[in-house]
């Protein structure tokens, strides 16, 4: 492929692909540099690297270049937008956008194409963000994968034998390879987390109800969540700004040119003694250790939080509501069981399982969500946030069924919901951010989790952390 050079910028179009969000909303401000430059850029890496890693279901080029156009036009006319107007980016393919299929990764919605915008989708386009595609994900988000079977499946870039990690696994495979400069995908049980933690991106899942999810194909409406997948905590930032809603009174609204304004001077970390560092493999927990100590290095004090009733208050409970939550909108779209051969094997058996949870099983579960919640409020009363790892173990390869830490065999499912469902069922914002790679060059990432309404908090001590390191700009190999 050329690499053709933007006089302006003095960057080639692959090196366009990788500036940051902030790097080029300000190119584009001064007119240093075309939203069409950055789209074509973002194209052809999408031409180069997509048919491989199958991040994408709906590719919209004529569409975007379009939209590349007119915002080149409003800009020279002096109409910017924001940090956002002219920056290609990618939805998730269950997220609603007005004349462009939304499959939700499923056969069943093939051909779906909405009539009008999600709520997230229609913020987007005010806010003057171009959408050049809908990204790969696990069938109905109903996964941790991204192993589609009707649509492909998705990649790794760090490693094309190994699995992208799911739901949004084609968003953070997108955002890792330039293919877009950051994406919004959806959360149930880590569903942004887990695969920006094994592509290597920044992942943030909000306070439950700060992103509205009207019109995203649900899975478990009480533990849903959307949020940004970028590639710095300072580019989540600006995608946050742009689809969050409203926060309460007197909660401080993120602002990604405050981010180091808004991080005290001492701060605390909490590293839980229970739960959260429960069967890690080695590899992770020795990046997550030394990660907690770069901390130090900036104002961060290390305080022991006990979260002795967690695992109670957790398990069964949020896998009974997230089944018996998914079957229950599948029965009322009349999809299933009446189409039911059209699922993926996977999807079809949850939906399955979903029938036989009884009401009370269902009750009983909800009936758990104040106390887990109280374990994260008594640690937050001695520390501003808790750090934990993202994923308990790196990527593991496609078609893999079980992973191996510390002599005991555990599903890749459950390893890798293990240690984000927490926070989808007490509403409380968490981040996955690059911690370091493996010696096979895998990808590690650092979950860091706030109380509600604190992202302003929890996203200035993120990006702190990343200007103490280096792992959130390094590429995969193959871009």
């Amino acid at each position: 492929m050329p690499r053709r050079q933007n006089e302006a910028s003095g960057a080639t179009r692959p090196e366009l692909a990788f500036l940051s969000i902030a790097e080029a909303a300000k190119l584009l401000q001064r007119k240093k540099l075309s939203p069409v430059e950055l789209v074509d850029a973002a194209l052809e890496q999408i031409e180069r690297l997509n048919p491989h890693l199958k991040a994408f279901i709906t590719i919209v080029s004529d569409r975007a270049r379009r939209g590349a156009r007119a915002a080149e036009r409003e800009i020279s006319r002096g109409k910017w937008k924001g940090p956002l107007h002219g920056i290609p980016i990618t939805l998730k393919d269950n997220i609603w956008t007005r004349g462009i299929r939304t499959t939700a990764g499923s056969k069943i919605l093939a051909d779906f194409v909405p009539k009008t915008d999600s709520d997230v989708a229609a913020r987007l386009a005010r806010s003057g963000a171009i959408v050049v595609g809908k990204t790969n994900l696990h069938e109905f988000a109903y996964g941790v994968t991204t192993e589609n079977p009707h649509f492909g499946c998705a990649r790794n870039p760090w490693n094309p034998e190994r699995i992208t990690g799911g739901s949004s696994g084609g968003s953070a495979g997108a955002v890792a390879t330039g293919m877009c400069f950051a994406s919004v995908g959806t959360d149930t049980g880590g569903s942004i987390r887990i695969p920006s933690a094994l592509c290597g991106v920044v992942g943030l899942k909000p306070t439950f109800g700060l992103v509205s999810v009207e019109g995203i194909v649900p899975l478990a409406l009480s533990l849903d969540h959307a949020g940004p997948i970028a590639r710095s905590v300072e580019d989540a930032c600006i995608v946050l700004e742009a689809i969050a809603g409203g926060y309460p009174k007197g909660a401080a609204r993120p602002d990604y040119r405050k981010l180091k304004s808004n991080l005290r001077k001492r701060f605390r970390i909490g590293r839980p003694a229970d739960y959260f560092f429960d069967r890690v493999d080695a590899e992770v927990r020795e990046l997550l250790e030394a990660a907690a100590r770069v901390f130090q290095t900036f104002g961060g004090q290390i305080h022991e939080v006990a979260m002795p009733r967690l695992a109670d208050a957790l398990l069964p409970a949020t896998n009974d509501i997230a089944l018996a939550e998914a079957t229950h909108y599948h029965e009322s779209q009349g999809y299933f069981p009446s189409r039911a051969a059209d699922y993926g094997e996977d999807v079809r058996r949850r939906l399955e399982q979903g029938q036989k949870i009884l009401a009370v099983d269902y009750l009983r579960a909800c009936a758990c969500k104040p106390a887990a919640e109280k374990e994260f409020e008594d640690a937050f009363e001695r520390v501003d946030v808790i750090v934990a790892p993202a994923a308990p173990v790196p990527a593991p390869p496609i078609g893999r069924l079980d992973v191996e830490i510390d002599g005991e065999k555990e599903t890749v499912r459950s390893a890798l919901v293990r240690l984000n469902r927490p926070t989808n069922f007490t509403g409380h914002p968490a981040i996955s951010i690059p911690c370091g790679f493996t010696r096979d060059g895998l990808p590690v990432g650092m979950q860091l989790i706030a109380p509600r309404w604190t992202e302003a908090r929890l996203l200035a001590i993120g990006a702190a952390y990343e200007n103490a390191t280096d792992w959130h700009t390094r590429r995969p190999p193959l871009v």
